[in-house]
């Protein structure tokens, strides 16, 4: 059998390639094996390649002019222009080493490749195999990162993957996502990790006290985490080195940090090294603090092939798929510096222990030896061989190719489940499970674990169900609690109980919820390794710090689910006497209520309300905190439909009258498109922001035909109700409407203004928009104003700016450039009020203008938030927010990544004037992601919802 490996650059080292040579070396005694580069970087490559594995390269760029590697008629200047040119065959946003030149050669070879199997090691080359080899030979995508932490390098996967043969990851958390997220368009899935690395590795005594860490020196890799948790324990282990072989841009941080905690004599970085078995030798332990991006380290390989046990964050592929916590390493919560520093303290302290690792670790490295992993990728290869004449193989790549186009999304968005950062369940408690599914037709495997299917529950019912699950069974089984309540704006509800209680307490948990799909996830464990447990093996799970209980729900989308994020914390309270040093107090296990990180009591002493019940708590937090936001909220959204006859004629009416066309386009154009936006920005609201009192809605007499308008939490206002100067209507400016938005009847002081096209991404507490003194916060944009006065060909939003800043300039004296975030905007009425009343001249000008004009100031979305800092009663925020350009094609990948990650408080569908996307393709790609991310309907809606679904009794 012929295979092919092709690589971007062969010649680097990065652990693509190391894995690439590894399988190569390992299949050449049985089948003819090359390596095919796209481009030669190196006149030497970093790994040495076995003599009977031969590398072919198609671009040479080690001279001054990259040129074909083959014999060309093309002369420097030509290939200098070839290489100065995008390439078409990937995209920039894909890879951007490829240019007009690797396209030109990759046609050359790939078109005519005599190959049985060829593997791609990247998205970008996947795509470009997928249009270029002939149908008869094996396609397989080996993909080498966690594939659903990827951003628009990864977008090539959920789009042509339903054309290749096979698609390989390395960890089965990867390979479920991928199943979920595809569906029907999956090609062949399967998991296969990496192999050690060929050679001989002398294995380490154990007896160096040194901690070895190749790493790359970049902000993913955390290698400042390694430093900070061994600063903090080695006054108790003196002797211990820790050498970071390693380069990147963080380099000269790194040694400052160093420096800074007076580490120089005990902390190495050194430049990467062509002789890790060497230092390997020489460890004693390891170290893996990465944030993400981990698919499945080699450098974890190496070390237990050395014999050398390791300690790692519990990311969410990788380390786990290795390091088998408490026999061969630890691992630990991640970014837990703290758990970090006591997890290699623990084997720093304890010889025997860190030689019984070290000889498991050793041990287990045969789970990935070459021969095991080979055998894999040998039964896979003869599998895929074996049928590709078979005529039905093209058939069901047809299917796959079309089930995509159908129901894979629109454009270049694909719809994709979001990313789990918990581990599946496997062993015993996966085959539990099929047993509970076997039970219960209404549960089904989702992200690794059993789910609920229902379509009727937001955040806040899921919330309050999982502490509903949790203080049931306490109140039944007598054991005391109290309910916290902190002030970090986390949505999730906190129980305490006395680390004394906490056995009893999980059996307790572990005996109610036998039989039953309730999970809880364990936060700090002492002796058990980071995990998810069902909620009846809780009695297993050994000391904690604290509990995460949920009951996992799935929506029949299978785009938004409830996992741990929604859980309650149940956490165990230890009281630290004075005779053990402390104060006789109970201290916070996790983090600090809203009265500090100690108690001196756990007895309740009041009440709390939650929902319809009264629970135990302490007096702190039954009344009013110092940081709790107790003032009314409400939103106010601005709304029109373009589409509406009627709106359209009085719109026509208005520009005849101006001795204007008709119709316009462009950014007046795009700013009045309606794609029902304003349905799902509500669901948002609903779902992520219920703290919302009320939501009133301004338009120009329109109300959505799927409103439910006598629902009281929210009201429809009319134009003709808030302007003061009613022969200013009707208008067409967004300006003038948001001009007068203070006047609305009943609207509270403290209000958030919204666009339709902005939506809360996850739960966010009022915190985020006000603070408890009153004061509103704002958020600055990297984007600033351009200095100079608003002409007429200034664009609406800089133009207002500008008069804005003039305005300002004139009152305070003070300059500001600064632009807005596209985020909810907090407001306080009575800033508003002042601002109409010491800018009257501006503000009567802008109301009374029907159209936008280069003279109107914008109110709400600016104004508001300078005069609120340069007065006092505004201050800046931060908050996580992201923009999409719905109306460019290289955007698109950004909303399969806010749909997976849900990582953004809040997020705007924006377009751009200059939109690529034709306006009816940009309608499909936004309904599809947003029914994807807001599957649930708002109590805002009429009976548009899904029927209940039947409530699950265990």
């Amino acid at each position: 059998m012929k295979i092919t490996f092709l690589l971007t650059w062969g010649d680097e080292m990065g652990g693509t390639e190391q894995a690439v040579y590894t399988q190569a070396t390992h299949l050449a005694p049985r089948h003819t094996v090359e390596v095919l580069s796209v481009v030669k970087t190196r006149p030497e490559p970093f790994f040495g390649v076995d003599d009977r594995v031969p590398v072919r390269y198609l671009v040479d760029r080690t001279g001054p002019v990259p040129r074909p590697v083959r014999d060309s008629g093309l002369g420097d200047d030509e290939c200098r222009r070839l290489a100065g040119l995008p390439s078409d065959l990937i995209s920039p946003v894909w890879e951007k080493t490829f240019d007009a030149l690797t396209d030109v050669e990759m046609k050359r070879a790939l078109r005519t490749i005599d190959t049985d199997v060829l593997i791609t090691t990247s998205p970008a080359l996947m795509s470009a195999v997928a249009d270029l080899v002939p149908s008869r030979v094996i396609t397989i995508q080996q993909e080498h990162r966690p594939s659903q932490l990827r951003g628009g390098t990864g977008e090539p996967l959920l789009l042509r993957a339903p054309e290749i043969d096979a698609l390989v990851v390395l960890t089965e958390r990867t390979r479920q996502w991928l199943e979920e997220s595809l569906g029907a368009a999956a090609p062949r899935l399967a998991a296969i990790p990496n192999a050690i690395p060929e050679g001989f590795r002398p294995r380490s005594s154990l007896s160096g006290r040194t901690i070895v860490m190749p790493r790359r020196l970049v902000p993913d890799k955390q290698v400042d985490h390694a430093i900070q948790a061994f600063a903090k324990v080695l006054p108790d282990h003196p002797g211990w080195r820790l050498r970071v072989f390693g380069d990147g841009p963080q380099l000269a941080a790194l040694r400052g940090l160093v420096q800074g905690l007076g580490l120089h004599d005990s902390v190495e970085i050194l430049g990467p090294s062509q002789h890790m078995t060497e230092e390997w030798a020489k460890a004693s332990l390891t170290i893996l603090p990465s944030q993400d991006g981990e698919a499945l380290p080699l450098v974890l390989l190496e070390a237990f092939a050395a014999g050398v046990p390791a300690v790692a964050y519990d990311i969410v592929t990788g380390p786990a798929e290795i390091i088998r916590h408490g026999e061969d390493g630890l691992l630990v919560p991640p970014n837990d510096i703290e758990g970090l520093a006591a997890a290699i303290s623990r084997l720093m302290g304890d010889e025997e222990l860190l030689r019984t690792f070290g000889e498991n670790a050793y041990d287990g490295a045969a789970r990935f030896s070459a021969d095991t992993i080979v055998a894999q990728w040998e039964s896979l290869f003869e599998e895929l061989v074996a049928r590709r004449d078979d005529p039905r193989r093209m058939a069901e790549r047809a299917d796959r190719m079309a089930h995509r186009t159908v129901h894979g999304g629109a454009g270049r968005f694909h719809v994709a489940v979001a990313a789990d950062r918990t581990a599946p369940s496997t062993g015993d408690q996966r085959a539990r499970e099929d047993e509970l599914a076997a039970a219960d037709a209404n549960l089904i495997r989702a992200a690794g674990r059993l789910s609920e299917v229902r379509d009727d529950l937001r955040a806040p019912d899921i919330t309050l169900r999982n502490f509903t699950t949790v203080v049931d069974v306490l109140e039944e089984h007598a054991i005391p609690f109290v309910v916290l309540r902190g002030r970090d704006g986390v949505h999730r509800h906190r129980v305490a109980v006395d680390s004394a209680d906490q056995a009893k307490t999980r059996a307790v948990l572990a005996q109610a919820y036998r039989g039953r799909p309730v999970y809880a996830e364990l936060l700090k464990p002492r002796t058990h390794a980071p995990a998810v447990l069902l909620g009846e093996r809780l009695d297993q799970a050994g000391d904690v710090a604290g509990l995460r209980v949920f009951w996992p729900v799935t929506t029949s989308s299978r785009t938004l689910r409830y996992g741990p994020a929604y859980g309650c914390d149940l956490e165990f309270w230890q009281k630290i006497e004075e005779a053990d040093g402390g104060d006789g107090q109970f201290t916070a296990p996790l983090r600090p209520t809203g009265a500090g990180s100690s108690l001196p009591t756990l007895t309740p002493d009041a009440t709390l309300r939650v929902a319809d019940r009264e629970l135990p708590t302490l007096a702190p937090f039954a009344g009013r905190l110092v940081t709790d936001v107790a003032f009314p909220i409400d939103a106010v959204y601005t709304w029109v439909d373009d589409s509406d006859p009627r709106w359209q004629e009085r719109r026509a009416a208005r520009r005849a009258e101006l001795g204007l066309a008709p119709e316009a386009a462009g950014d007046e154009s795009a700013r009045f498109r309606n794609r029902d936006e304003l349905r799902y920005s509500l669901r948002s609201l609903a779902m992520f922001a219920p703290w919302v009192r009320k939501v009133y809605l301004v338009t120009d007499d329109q109300t959505p035909e799927w409103l439910d308008t006598d629902h009281p939490g929210i009201e429809v206002v009319s134009h003709s109700r808030i302007f003061a100067d009613q022969d200013n209507l009707p208008t067409f400016n967004s300006h003038a409407i948001e001009s007068q938005l203070h006047r609305i009847e009943g609207l509270a002081e403290h209000f958030l203004y919204l666009n339709d096209d902005v939506f809360f991404g996850r739960p966010v507490g009022a915190e985020l928009f006000f603070q408890s003194n009153g004061a509103s916060r704002f958020f600055w944009s990297p984007t600033t104003v351009p200095l100079g006065e608003a002409t007429e060909e200034d664009e609406g939003y800089f133009a207002a700016a500008k008069n804005n800043r003039r305005l300002l300039e004139d009152r305070f004296g003070t300059t500001v450039a600064n632009s807005f975030l596209h985020a909810p905007h907090a407001l306080r009425k009575s800033v508003l009020e002042r601002i109409t009343e010491e800018f009257a001249e501006a503000a009567e000008r802008t109301a009374a203008t029907p159209l936008r004009g280069w003279q109107d100031i914008s109110v709400p979305s600016s104004l508001h938030h300078h005069y609120g800092y340069l007065t006092g009663t505004a201050i800046p925020g931060g908050i996580r927010c992201a923009y999409a350009n719905v109306g460019a094609y290289d955007r698109h990948p950004e909303l399969t990544r806010l749909l997976t990650l849900r990582r953004h408080d809040v997020f705007c569908l924006g377009e751009a004037p200059d939109a690529e996307v034709p306006e009816d393709e940009q309608a499909r790609v936004v309904e599809t992601f947003l029914k994807a991310y807001f599957p649930v309907p708002s109590p805002y809606e009429r009976t548009h919802a899904p029927q209940k679904a039947q409530e699950h009794h265990a």
